[in-house]
């Protein structure tokens, strides 16, 4: 496992994390037995391969994620060595709905500091001067070590931070070989800084993994509401898929490895994939292993670039089709 560097944080930040929206949540229909069993099973196991990186939130399964994460880290070691992340959802963020919802959150968890509080989406409404009030009370009194934010664009992180009044060490975006907005202005200013990108779905719910196509889409869950699994979108998606596979043999890879390793390249990210099952963790975990040339990952970039799916308002009345059709 390889780490981030030169961050200053208490904890190790390991380079491949685990995101636990999965755990507890209908919405990807994994039945009762992956929570109940497979979910600690996978975090035991993640920890055995040294990822540190666990992200959750109060709104996966609505606190039940956050219930199997903590449940699932004490049986496996406790929570001394590794970095427990959670988001505030913020319906109305103000200083003491911050307050309340850390606490709630952190015993959920069943710890006493969250070592990674993060605002789950930017309030079109409410300032981040009363959200980061809130954010500091709870770090002052112990029960959030550091303070990230998520979906954030790059100038209200910035504002957030003067609010703050010190470091918001992390934004949690959607960063992958198909969602590369974060390379034009965020990732260069985090990198200059010493600040973190923590980048979701960065296998685009599975598209990079190159298991399905035109002829074999996701049957359920939400990957069947996402416009990339529509069939003009997969099969567009073809010479990125052809890219991918090229350099994961070169590797002795899959093509999921290296559309992980594409997004570690940068020092200061980290990637929260999730995980269905033990061998998918294993899977995740090596990718961190990877060591993509600059040639490689320039290559892959510039067909990602060429890559134009239909999305959008555009793309809706197929995706309702589709989920008509599946009903």
């Amino acid at each position: 496992m390889r780490y981030l560097e030169n961050i200053g944080t208490t904890k190790r930040y390991s380079a491949i994390g685990l995101g636990t929206w999965q755990f507890g949540s209908r919405e990807w229909g994994y039945g009762g037995d992956y929570a109940d069993r497979e979910a600690g099973r996978i975090v035991a196991r993640a920890r055995e391969l040294g990822v540190t990186v666990f992200d959750t939130a109060e709104i996966y399964g609505f606190g039940r994620s956050e219930r199997i994460l903590g449940q699932a880290l004490r049986e496996s070691g406790g929570t001394d060595d590794v970095v427990v992340a959670s988001k505030v959802f913020p319906v109305l963020p103000t200083a003491g709905v911050v307050e309340q919802r850390g606490v709630a959150s952190a015993q959920r968890l069943g710890v006493r500091t969250i070592d990674l509080y993060q605002v789950h989406q930017p309030n079109p409404l409410v300032p981040d001067s009363t959200t980061m009030r809130g954010m500091r009370a709870l770090h002052d009194v112990g029960i959030v070590d550091e303070v990230g934010v998520s979906n954030y664009p790059l100038q209200r992180w910035q504002r957030s931070e003067v609010a703050y009044g010190s470091r918001v060490l992390s934004n949690q975006v959607q960063f992958s070989l198909v969602s590369r907005a974060p390379l034009r202005e965020m990732l260069p200013w985090a990198q200059r800084t010493g600040h973190v990108i923590i980048a979701y779905s960065p296998l685009a719910q599975g598209l990079l993994s190159g298991r399905y196509d035109e002829t074999n889409r996701p049957s359920g869950g939400v990957r069947s509401a996402n416009a990339l699994f529509l069939p003009e979108n997969l099969q567009a998606a073809r010479p990125l898929l052809d890219a991918l596979r090229d350099v994961a043999q070169t590797h002795d890879a899959t093509p999921a490895q290296v559309a992980l390793a594409w997004v570690i390249h940068f020092p200061n990210v980290l990637a929260i994939p999730g995980a269905s099952s033990v061998a998918q963790m294993e899977s995740n975990a090596a990718a961190a292993d990877i060591t993509l040339t600059d040639a490689e990952h320039a290559a892959l970039t510039r067909t990602a670039e060429e890559y134009h799916p239909a999305t959008g308002a555009g793309a809706l009345p197929k995706i309702v089709a589709g989920l008509v059709k599946r009903s």
